[in-house]
This record gives C-alpha cells, structure tokens and sequence, in this order.
C-alpha cells in the first residue's frame, strides 16, 4: 500500500513516522522548507511509546508520482484549501481519502472533493504532559 501523509507535522508526523516504521510505504507531501528541513535533520519523533528518527520518502506539490492507494490529511483545517489542491494530482480512481483534522467540516468539503465513497472518518486526540 502506498500512502501519501499531506503534511508533516505533529499529527501527520507521528502517524506516517509509524507507518513508516512498520515497513508501510509512506511519502510525505510538504512545502519546499519543510522539505530541506526534514531533508536534514529527518523525521524526528518523541514519544512515551518510544523515540525515533526517520529518513523519509518526500514529495513537494507539483512534482509527478503515482497517485497513492490511501491519502492521509493532517494538516490544519484551516490550510485545507490549498492542502486539497496540492493533493489532488495524487488521487485516483481507487485512492481512498483519511482526514485526521481538527474538526468535523471537513468532512462536507472532502466528500465533495473526492466522492462520498472515497472519503473515511478519522479522529486524533492528544494528551499533553
């Protein structure tokens, strides 16, 4: 399964840097200075279930890849917009769409984006030291 995390940040982070860890297929859709930055110093997690830094596969919007068997949404919802049009070159016809967004009206805009049947229901919640 190829996954593509839109991006990468605490939550997208975290869960793609697990994926990844799994042996998951996983890239990272960032902006350019996001890019140079992981580029150096990698992926970088801490966590009580353990810490970990991670080389990942990354990919800035416009350049050309397979679209993605499943695309995960962690930006802010308030980024959605240009998350949405950055994405959208990478989802095909099977491609399924997971947001992992503060919020629940995204969901309105995702389903028209990708298609009812294309978009599944995602929850993140944190609890801070």
């Amino acid at each position: 399964m190829r996954v593509l995390v839109v991006g990468a940040g605490a939550v997208g982070g975290y869960f793609g840097g697990r994926l990844l860890e799994k042996g998951v297929d996983v890239t990272f859709l960032v902006r350019e200075r996001r890019k140079r930055e992981l580029e150096e110093r990698g992926l970088v997690i801490r966590s009580v279930h353990g810490d970990a830094v991670l080389a990942p596969k990354l990919i800035a919007a416009g350049e050309r890849t397979e679209p993605f068997d499943l695309v995960v949404f962690s930006n802010k919802a308030y980024h959605l917009a240009g998350a949405l049009a950055d994405a959208k070159p990478y989802v095909g016809e099977t491609t399924m769409i997971l947001p992992l967004l503060n919020g629940m009206v995204h969901m309105d805009v995702l389903r028209e984006s990708f298609g009812d049947d294309k978009v599944l229901g995602g929850f993140v919640s944190s609890k801070r030291r």
